[in-house]
């Protein structure tokens, strides 16, 4: 994967200490990715990175907004975004990425690159489905919603379950005309 040279923090020449690192996130950096799911994405990521004598320690706090479509109507909407995950990076004698909150270096490596970890906070942390706040309020006005209205079975229209279809009373004349 091609690296993005801004997202990448040289830790080796770094104090123990307390880092901060401020990241302003727009569509271009989801086009690294190819991934086009949002019309349009302002998102604020504000790293807290801390380094150790045996380890580093990484909180990503990010917060924004994010355009997307409507699951129900397709219609665009701003959906507010906020997200917190944390990470442990720890030295060993080879890269292991397995556990989400934990990362091994092998010994040796001087930078890590963190757009990895700002692209999925940032998915995981829209919901899974996407509903327009008009929507969940009424005040959304779409041809779509119209349309599912006009569509939706109607509950005072339904026949009632003891009236009998008469063609249902024929066939029973024919079972009752074998005796």
């Amino acid at each position: 994967m091609k690296k993005l040279k801004e997202f990448t923090i040289p830790f080796v020449g770094l104090k123990l200490g307390r880092h901060h690192y401020d990241y302003h996130i727009n569509d271009t950096f989801f086009d690294f990715f190819e991934y086009e799911d949002f019309n349009d994405i302002d998102v604020k990521v504000n790293l807290e990175f801390e380094k150790k004598p045996t380890m580093l320690e990484l909180d990503f706090h990010i917060k924004g907004h994010i355009n997307i479509n409507c699951d129900v109507t397709n219609e665009p909407y701003n959906q507010p975004l906020e997200n917190h995950i944390s990470l442990v990076v720890k030295f060993g004698d080879e890269l292991n990425d397995e556990n989400e909150d934990l990362l091994i270096l092998p010994h040796g490596e001087y930078e890590i690159e963190v757009q990895q970890y700002i692209y999925e906070a940032i998915v995981l942390g829209i919901p899974i489905k996407r509903v327009h706040p008009g929507v969940e309020d009424g005040t959304l006005d779409s041809e779509i919603l119209d349309r599912l209205e006009e569509l939706e079975p109607k509950i005072g229209e339904e026949k009632e379950e003891n009236e009998v279809d008469p063609r249902w009373n024929k066939l029973k004349n024919l079972l009752n005309d074998k005796n």
